[in-house]
């Protein structure tokens, strides 16, 4: 049976990927580790969240035969045994390549997320624990990238926002096919509100001591030092209430209206707005004084509005 690479792509969700290598670059920039090792271990988030979609079809194609018939699996476009093997390719991928960018630091955070993107496949996703499992897999995927340079506590605070939204997107997508309790909604857009306020509060700093400089960085006092860093809480608030806005709106579009097909949008609204949050987090890095942060910031958020044009073609949910 050939397979067209249209089918695989919807296997996968292709176009959703492009929300994945965002969790990396703010983990490293938080670490103050953004370098050529990045985008290898972007490379082997990509590998392992394209694995987690296809083993996910792979576990609910008997669910998907009665509630999703379209979709790949239950269609008869692509053959359970097929989407497996898909599945464990780009796993054994992902793995080789953090292994062989990041070394064991890297293997200490990508064997644990490999574990937890499988378990929420084949256990979590349908039971209560689903949502925290999946939060768990995205806040491991910030702290992967920082897991280059040695330094994961200063990639916490990232994580820990990457992994709440996360949360908000779970929960409404166990509501995609029943239509959502409005009181879901609701949570949902106080916990967006909170993640987007939490970016932005520590974009803006105190100035350092008088005297005291950072490592690269121009003398504390100086008018570029404060010109950067009013600059860098610009972006880093820009990019926040652009997700706040947009992922917000779809969800008071599921408060008014909680039919499946305005959960669906919103859920999809997560997906491609999450790397406006990644990039504000990144933006916000005082790990990087001389700027290079906000413009990588600014790169990661420009995935959202591509996101958005792709998933017209393909379904990213």
């Amino acid at each position: 049976m050939s397979v067209r690479w249209r089918d695989l792509a919807e296997l996968v969700r292709a176009p959703a990927a492009l929300s994945v290598p965002g969790d990396v670059v703010a983990g490293a920039a938080a670490a103050g580790g953004l370098g050529p090792r990045t985008a290898g271990l972007a490379g082997a988030s990509v590998c392992l969240y394209w694995a987690g979609m296809a083993a996910n079809d792979w576990a609910d194609r008997e669910l998907d035969a009665v509630e999703r018939p379209t979709r790949p699996i239950p269609s008869g476009r692509v053959a359970p045994g097929t989407a497996l093997a898909v599945a464990a390719g780009l796993t054994t991928a992902s793995l080789a390549v953090t292994a062989a960018v990041g070394g064991r630091r890297a293997l200490a955070v990508g064997v644990p997320l490999t574990a937890a993107v499988w378990a929420y496949d084949l256990w979590a996703k349908n039971t209560a624990a689903g949502p925290a499992v999946m939060a768990t897999c995205r806040g491991l995927d910030v702290l992967l990238g920082a897991a280059g340079s040695g330094r994961l506590r200063p990639a916490l605070p990232a994580a820990l926002a990457v992994a709440a939204h996360t949360y908000t997107v779970t929960e409404l997508s166990r509501s995609e096919v029943s239509g959502a309790d409005p009181r879901l909604p609701a949570a949902t857009i106080a916990g967006t509100a909170a993640i987007a306020v939490a970016a932005v509060a520590p974009a803006v700093r105190r100035p350092a001591a008088p005297g005291s400089t950072a490592p690269g960085s121009t003398a504390p006092g100086s008018t570029s030092a404060g010109a950067g860093r009013w600059w860098r809480a610009a972006v880093t608030a820009s990019l926040a209430g652009w997700y706040a806005a947009r992922y917000g709106a779809a969800q008071a579009a599921v408060a008014r209206d909680p039919a499946p097909h305005q959960v669906q949008a919103a859920v999809g609204a997560g997906i491609v707005g999450l790397p406006a949050l990644q990039g504000a987090l990144t933006a916000r890095s005082a790990a990087t004084a001389t700027g290079a942060a906000t413009l990588v910031g600014l790169a990661v958020a420009a995935a959202a509005p591509l996101g958005r044009r792709l998933a017209r073609l393909v379904s990213p949910t």
